[in-house]
């Protein structure tokens, strides 16, 4: 069996939706890298699909806001929309999936972790979602965004907003100041990785690992402030 088709079977398992066209959810994994490197048109990459998928996701998110907050104003659900589908919050959700396994990518991007950058995994997840939509039409779609993106929305706001909430808990609770203090750098140039340990005065607490600063820093918040909350510190 075609190593290729075998894994995007895979990832129709993973996702639980059968295309029951493959090959729209083939296009939705060639990044334009992929394309070039071998002579494709430039419509046969997945940056038509990811333009449907955007407009599909915005919809849905905007849709669900409106119904959960009932008084929240116009302003607040703009803000709050931009934040759960942003490029970060995306890549987060694609991650959970291991969505980057399954991405078509040229030599020379796939040699310089292509497959873990946040701006790919994003777009190809907005590319998915156009996919499915085609494929199954909106329900499917919406379905497929509920359980990946709008899931768990609590549990990720803590990520995404890890380095903001860690900042005022640590105001409220300790006299010290947060600071990240860089660990040490993995790893060549074109892939490297950065490991930080958050400290509040001069007691180490989270750490973490991510392919930037921005990245590792978040994560090691992310991680203090679980481990504030088992000691009801919030």
């Amino acid at each position: 069996m075609n190593h290729k088709v075998k894994e995007l079977k895979e990832l129709q398992e993973k996702i639980k939706y059968h295309f029951q066209d493959p090959q729209i959810l083939r296009q939705a994994m060639i990044h334009s890298s992929y394309a070039n490197e071998n002579h494709l048109q430039k419509y046969e990459c997945n940056e038509r699909l990811e333009f449907l998928g955007d407009a599909v996701l915005e919809l849905v998110s905007s849709e669900f806001l409106f119904h959960e907050d009932k008084k929240m104003p116009e302003g607040e659900l703009t803000k709050t929309r931009a934040s759960m589908v942003c490029e970060q919050a995306l890549a987060f959700c694609a991650r959970q999936i291991g969505l980057g396994d399954y991405l078509l990518l040229g030599k020379g991007e796939d040699a310089t972790g292509g497959r873990k950058r946040d701006s790919i995994t994003s777009d190809a997840l907005e590319a998915l979602i156009g996919a499915i939509y085609m494929d199954g039409g909106f329900a499917n779609a919406k379905e497929f965004i509920h359980r990946v993106v709008l899931n768990d929305l609590e549990h990720k706001k803590l990520f995404y907003d890890s380095k903001t909430i860690l900042q005022e808990i640590v105001q409220a609770n300790f006299q010290d100041p947060v600071e990240y203090r860089l660990l040490g750098e993995e790893g060549p140039d074109h892939d490297k990785s950065f490991r930080v340990m958050v400290y509040i005065g001069e007691q180490a607490f989270g750490q973490g690992k991510g392919r930037a600063k921005k990245a590792a820093e978040q994560e090691a918040a992310y991680q203090t402030i679980l481990m504030l909350h088992k000691k009801n510190i919030k």
